[in-house]
């Protein structure tokens, strides 16, 4: 009987889960997914995980809480550094070890180390890393992380041309999310703001995404502006951005506002966020120069659905009263 690899469904897998299912099944080892997060899985990862810890965090531990018993291997990156100079959150250096001092009965864990920050080198090392708990042959584990790596690079490139949906390929598989913003089926286009793990979660933002589009609105997510596009709105900046996910939040917002291709901004974050912190005023700053209405979702553990509801109904009710109102509500009371 195959070895199977447990998927946390939580964190980076919103962005890379496509990348590393592949991958692995390139190599014929099956790969069991956690399911969508729910109130048990939360449940799980606030026992499991320390008081101090944010709520995607504690989400991640939960996931793994599932998948322990399933799998005999959890595969769990320690993100440093996607891209050269620059950093992940620290919460993703130190997730594995993490989850290993706050689990018990874990089965193995799959943890390469990813840090592009002086070059591309180290990459090969990880690759071949993961890789060989499964087979001998560097040549078979290279083949089948190239094959994964083009259809992922397939897959992002139609995403940022807006061509498919985020559901269609079987990444961020708990959407159903329409991404072309050229067609004219929608009256109000808002961006949809934060890290993946939040954005995509339907479960820790009380579905704001469905929510949304019930109230007829195009969303658009930092995800779908082009990398290239989203650094050269960064790169305006005093100083520069060493967070790599920062450089995606603030440029793909930036350009967005300047653009004028949005009306009005939601921003989800999780308590506590230290990265976040920094990012929402300079965003909300930069929205409040263009006259563009921003609001912010904060969420925890605690969070209610119908605050959240309110939030909601209330930021698309005034932007649609603005629009045929000509402007003349302001958009920050």
């Amino acid at each position: 009987m195959g070895k199977k690899v447990g998927i946390p469904r939580g964190m980076f897998y919103y962005d890379y889960y496509l990348l590393w299912e592949q991958f692995f099944k390139n190599l014929n080892v099956e790969v069991v997914l956690s399911p969508k997060s729910n109130k048990e899985i939360l449940d799980k990862g606030v026992l499991s995980c320390v008081d101090e810890a944010c709520l995607p965090i504690k989400v991640f531990h939960g996931h793994v809480e599932h998948l322990k018993k399933e799998v005999d291997y959890i595969f769990i990156p320690k993100f440093i550094s996607i891209f050269k100079m620059e950093y992940c959150c620290p919460k993703h250096l130190g997730l594995p070890n993490m989850v290993k001092h706050s689990i018990k009965g874990l089965p193995e864990i799959i943890a390469p180390t990813i840090n592009l920050r002086k070059s591309m080198r180290s990459l090969k090392n990880s690759i071949l890393y993961t890789g060989k708990f499964f087979t001998n042959s560097n040549y078979k584990i290279l083949k089948a992380y190239d094959k994964a790596y083009q259809q992922f690079y397939e897959y992002n490139e139609l995403l940022a041309q807006r061509t498919v949906s985020l559901n269609t390929i079987g990444l961020l598989d708990n959407l159903k999310l329409k991404t072309k913003t050229t067609e004219k089926n929608y009256n109000t286009n808002i961006l949809l703001l934060g890290h993946s793990y939040n954005i995509y979660d339907d479960y820790i933002n009380m579905n704001t995404i469905n929510k949304l589009k019930n109230n007829n609105v195009e969303i658009i997510t930092a995800e779908m502006i082009e990398e290239k596009i989203a650094r050269e709105y960064t790169s305006k900046l005093s100083k520069r951005m060493f967070w790599t996910h920062g450089q995606k939040i603030i440029g793909s917002s930036f350009y967005l506002i300047e653009e004028r291709k949005i009306d009005g901004i939601i921003y989800i974050s999780a308590f506590g966020c230290g990265l976040d912190s920094v990012l929402i005023d300079l965003v909300e700053r930069k929205a409040k120069d263009y006259k563009i209405p921003f609001t912010l979702l904060t969420i925890d553990e605690q969070t209610g659905e119908a605050g959240i509801n309110t939030r909601i109904e209330a930021f698309v009710d005034m932007l649609k009263w603005r629009d045929n109102h000509e402007d003349n509500i302001s958009t920050y009371g």
